[in-house]
């Protein structure tokens, strides 16, 4: 996965794969809360409603991470942004909240696994943003010895 200063080391597929799951999964993440999952969530002990409603919260947040972070992928492969600047920490993924194990177990099953997938979406992207992190700092001494060298000669 080779990087440079202005492109992404991303292949646009997997941004574009990226995109369509996050909104899909956003999509059902919003229909079944402000759904279906509300009339379950009224049926629910009031502390496993409040601990509903804050889990829903967390995958809407964590979505929007994942859907900003890709679309300044995007923006990149697009050339209306620098993959430096992409790599500035506020472009970065953000981080996901933390989701309680005890009171993810109390949800209704369709919020336990959209919650569960908004996981290990958030957690696939994140491990892309790190590896594109590592890439671009290994990459950076070889780029310099190019410049350089094209400098000389």
């Amino acid at each position: 996965m080779a990087s440079t200063t202005s492109q992404s080391p991303f292949h646009a597929k997997l941004i574009d794969g990226l995109y369509v799951e996050a909104m899909a999964l956003a999509e059902a993440a919003r229909g079944y809360f402000d759904g279906i999952g509300r009339d379950q969530r009224d049926g629910l002990d009031p502390v496993v409603r409040v601990a509903s409603s804050c889990e829903s919260l967390k995958v809407t947040t964590r979505l929007m991470h994942v859907i900003a972070w890709v679309l300044t992928q995007r923006a990149v492969e697009a050339g209306e942004m620098d993959w430096a600047e992409a790599r500035q920490p506020v472009r970065r993924l953000g981080a996901s909240p933390d989701t309680d194990e005890a009171q993810l177990a109390a949800l209704p099953e369709p919020a336990r696994r959209l919650t569960q997938a908004s996981l290990d979406l958030h957690r696939r992207v994140e491990r892309l943003d790190a590896m594109a992190g590592e890439d671009a700092r290994a990459a950076s001494p070889v780029q310099a010895l190019h410049a350089r060298l094209g400098r000389a000669f």
